[in-house]
């Protein structure tokens, strides 16, 4: 089923979550055993995650670099044909502008559409470590606003090269990311919207967004949204805080606040163990207040582990 179509004709919300591709040489068994817990909460969907080809540079005698490409991590198609045959949920991979050119998305997409998937989630993604900002494949995309147009071009039968092609249609769902607290590289809220806007009318049928800690963000976010005329269900992003690290990470990397209150407890932990129980409390706290208000479904930022998510979810499921 469709995305659209599991929100459409759930009475209540929906569990759903993210999981990272398995490290290169560990087991898509490990994978899924971690995972299985996590279906006891029948989530109608599960996100994979997609990641570009990353670079090493050696450097020769000579003094010249040499640029080594390097995958780490196995290819989502297969990880997502493995999901939907394992435990009989859709599976939801991440289509990514960064590192990939037109051609090799196209491929991709036949590849899932083969297999069965009817979702994908459009995502411009991010920059490598090793460069300062998002720079395009000389034959790809930009924005994720135009590989949501290409996916879209191919459920309407249109290729890339349409005259080796027999025109078949693809008939994905086609997702897209928004940012309660803006995306960093937008001058405001407002040019943030315009941009989500233009996503929705190329194509895109929901919205997941960024984890927040504080409710009232997505609760704002989603009032704008609403005002900027768009109609999509907006599933929230859900991740526990459960490091020391994390409390400076997460808002260097994703440019988001923690709220005051829950830094007053943050600053009383000396351990790893206890910011996870304040991360977790937290959470639950959250997510209730979420499905009070009727959000679609709650998506929670895994990375492939099942506990936190787990403690989490048997309090509101």
């Amino acid at each position: 089923m469709k995305i659209t179509e599991h929100l459409g004709t759930a009475k209540n919300t929906l569990f759903s979550f993210e999981i990272l591709p398995p490290l290169k040489g560990q087991s898509l068994n490990e994978l899924l055993e971690g995972i299985s817990p996590l279906m006891d909460f029948n989530p109608p969907f599960v996100d994979v995650t997609y990641h570009r080809e990353e670079y090493i540079y050696k450097k020769h005698p000579n003094g010249l670099l040499q640029k080594i490409s390097t995958k780490k991590r196995p290819g989502t198609v297969g990880i997502c044909a493995a999901i939907m045959n394992r435990f009989h949920v859709d599976a939801v991979p991440h289509i990514l502008c960064g590192g990939f050119s037109k051609e090799e998305t196209e491929n991709a997409l036949i590849d899932l559409n083969f297999i069965g998937v009817e979702n994908v989630l459009a995502l411009r993604g991010d920059a490598p470590k090793t460069e300062g900002k998002f720079i395009r494949e000389p034959e790809g995309h930009g924005y994720a606003s135009e590989l949501v147009e290409q996916i879209k071009r191919m459920n309407e039968g249109r290729y890339l090269h349409e005259e080796t092609e027999i025109g078949f249609q693809t008939d994905f769902c086609v997702g897209v990311a928004g940012y309660p607290e803006k995306h960093f590289e937008a001058p405001s809220m407002k040019f943030d919207l315009k941009y989500l806007k233009e996503k929705v009318e190329k194509g895109a049928e929901y919205i997941v967004t960024q984890m927040f800690f504080d409710n009232e963000k997505y609760f704002e976010f989603v009032d704008q949204v609403r005002a900027a005329g768009i109609t999509v269900p907006i599933i929230p992003g859900i991740k526990p805080i459960t490091t020391l690290g994390q409390i400076t990470m997460l808002p260097r990397t994703f440019f988001l606040d923690l709220p005051d209150p829950l830094m007053d407890e943050l600053e009383k932990c000396k351990t790893n163990a206890e910011v996870k129980e304040v991360g977790i409390e937290w959470s639950i706290q959250q997510c209730k207040e979420l499905v009070d208000k009727k959000v679609p479904s709650l998506h929670f930022y895994t990375m492939s582990k099942a506990d936190t998510t787990y403690k989490i979810a048997k309090e509101i499921f």
